[in-house]
């Protein structure tokens, strides 16, 4: 299973998002980023004696994303007064919340992360070759930094013109939470990377375990997210309209609601 070199990756993970003690939510946003990005380097630098093309393209992917997301989450945490309001509400009860707690969403989270990129390690440990799946993988994993990163800049420009409505137009027409669906896409990429290289029950285990957790992750997200414009928007004919159209989450998917809906 390589506990030793999973142990250290923990460690990475682990000091990466350790902000997480000053605002919790933290542990699952800009130290999440950092986390990720910083379990690439140290893969790079664990394996560096017998680094394939393929290896070395995802963990460069890998600190591309991680980066990219803290770096957005931070610079829009500083300009955006809006969203500086939004995370006060949502650790408005952190004060009174044991060290304890906060204690275990740490050590969940780093175990999360380590599951999360197992994949890529175990393509690594296991010094399985090169094959489609890496490659396809990869190339998802592309597509959907590309995506996220559309989103959010698409969202920022939207909310400035009009800060009153949620985001409606470009990747938004196809879907409410394309930034949401970027993140679950990055990890079927990543996920898919490792077909072919995971070697018994235990390494496909801790794969498929990171893998479901963040999708759920993400859908519990879309769901708090949901919550919150229906309480802003949700007397707007406009918002009523866009959310009767536009799938939450999975483009195409008829799947418009992750909260009970109030009847009329």
């Amino acid at each position: 299973m390589g506990w030793k070199e999973l142990l250290i990756l923990a460690v990475v993970a682990a000091v990466l998002c350790m902000e997480g003690f000053y605002r919790y939510v933290y542990f699952m946003s800009v130290g999440y980023g950092l986390a990720v990005a910083g379990i690439g380097v140290a893969l790079i630098r664990m394996f560096r004696e017998s680094l394939q093309p393929v290896q070395i393209v995802l963990c460069l992917l890998m600190m591309v994303y991680g980066f990219r997301l803290s770096g957005f989450l931070i610079v829009r945490e500083l300009k955006e007064t809006a969203y500086q309001k939004t995370l006060q509400e949502a650790t408005s009860n952190e004060k009174g919340m044991p060290a304890g707690v906060k204690a275990a969403i740490w050590i969940g989270v780093t175990v999360l992360y380590v599951a999360q990129t197992s994949p890529v390690f175990y393509r690594m440990y296991n010094d399985a070759p090169q094959n489609a799946a890496a490659w396809i993988g990869a190339g998802i994993c592309i597509i959907a930094i590309i995506l996220e990163s559309l989103a959010d800049k698409q969202k920022g420009e939207q909310k400035t013109k009009n800060p009153d409505m949620v985001a409606t137009k470009g990747l938004y027409r196809m879907v409410r939470c394309p930034n949401y669906f970027g993140e679950i896409l990055f990890w079927t990429g990543l996920f898919i990377s490792g077909f072919g290289a995971l070697a018994g029950f235990g390494q496909w285990l801790m794969a498929a375990a990171g893998y479901v957790c963040i999708v759920m992750v993400m859908f519990n997200g879309a769901q708090r997210l949901e919550k919150r414009q229906n309480g802003r928007y949700g007397e707007k004919k406009e918002y009523q309209e866009y959310v009767s159209r536009t799938p939450i989450l999975i483009p195409l998917i008829p799947l418009y609601h992750l909260n009970s809906q109030k009847k009329k």
